[in-house]
């Protein structure tokens, strides 16, 4: 049953979810003649933002955990191997290494005071930046793409805990829209690829992430990190830890090492064009209060924590439900937060 168009059902009854992709990618391949696609060698996988957080993370997991199996290439961009808002040098990129696989990381990101400065350049740049990775993917033929979201993306008024199917059900908090709006349009992107041209390219989205090689940057960076620096400054003059806002919102946070490992999942295992949360449970759900309590124990600091309600606080909560990837994965243990943040402290 296909389309004047040529392209696949995407209702097919006879197809079975978990291999949807795959045959539909090869049913396409054949429609257009096109000889190209060969998912039976070894991955070649591309990682955009490779020198984050979670790019970092990955590249930990696949080189002294034993991540890579046998034949495969992983390659870690950075903004020095090209500046993936300009198209040229994207797609030249993406010409010279010609990955079969990509983890699409690359983003203008920082935390909530950044974002309510610059709306607008978080909007532009990251549509840019996902744009021109995605087509980039396609023009190589790569097989697999996953990108990172976040769960800003959500919208602000709604029920919790929230799950994939409500991503574009309103509008996202106003904080951060310009940062949010185009991380969902990812979504939209990965879509639009499979109904036009049968790619299986899909999505995570992962709550709060921490862990080694984070931005620390106080004014610029996330939560915890900035935190632990301040608490770090705090200490060393003896002067009071000051957290920014009413320290009531409440998030859960996942350490980065862990949300790597199941990037992996994802590239090997999930079949899905539908995006997948990856979070720790409902029940870990943490306030910046509790979080900044943490930090407190773990530094060992023994001085005078105040909080600056005159700072904005933000979306009070993001609670995410982790149901399907523990449909997918019943048995995957996090790192506890209180373990993280020790090792974090510690850095």
């Amino acid at each position: 049953s296909l389309h004047n168009s040529g392209i696949i059902n995407p209702c097919l009854p006879i197809v079975i979810e978990s291999e949807y992709c795959t045959l539909h990618l090869f049913f396409l391949s054949l429609q257009m003649g096109d000889s190209k696609v060969d998912q039976s060698g070894p991955m070649r996988v591309l990682v955009t933002g490779g020198s984050g957080l979670v790019g970092r993370a990955i590249e930990h997991v696949v080189k002294e955990e034993g991540g890579a199996r046998q034949g495969e290439e992983w390659i870690f961009l950075s903004s020095k191997d090209a500046n993936l808002l300009d198209m040229a040098e994207t797609k030249a990129v993406f010409q010279k290494h010609r990955p079969t696989h990509v983890i699409h990381l690359a983003a203008m990101v920082g935390g909530l005071f950044k974002n309510m400065r610059a709306n607008l350049d978080f909007w532009r740049n990251n549509v840019y930046i996902n744009d021109n990775v995605l087509q980039a993917a396609h023009e190589v033929d790569a097989v697999r793409v996953v990108s990172c979201l976040s769960t800003c993306i959500f919208p602000d008024n709604t029920t919790y805990p929230i799950d994939e199917t409500m991503i574009h059900n309103g509008p996202p908090h106003e904080s951060n829209f310009g940062y949010s709006y185009a991380k969902r349009m990812i979504d939209v992107h990965n879509r639009a690829y499979h109904q036009q041209y049968g790619r299986c390219y899909t999505a995570v989205i992962p709550t709060n992430v921490f862990g080694p090689h984070d931005n620390f940057n106080i004014e610029d960076g996330h939560v915890l990190p900035g935190l632990i620096h301040k608490a770090y400054i705090a200490q060393k003059e003896g002067s009071p830890l000051v957290v920014w806002g009413s320290g009531t919102p409440r998030r859960q946070f996942i350490y980065s090492l862990d949300l790597a490992r199941l990037f992996l999942w994802v590239l090997r295992e999930y079949h899905e064009v539908d995006p997948i949360i990856l979070s720790v449970g409902e029940d870990e759900e943490v306030s910046i209060k509790e979080a900044a309590e943490v930090v407190v124990e773990s530094l060992g600091f023994k001085g005078q924590v105040t909080y600056d309600t005159t700072k904005a606080d933000g979306q009070f909560k993001k609670t995410a439900s982790n149901a399907k990837l523990m449909r997918y994965l019943p048995n995957f243990t996090f790192t506890p937060f209180k373990q993280g943040t020790s090792r974090m402290a510690c850095i």
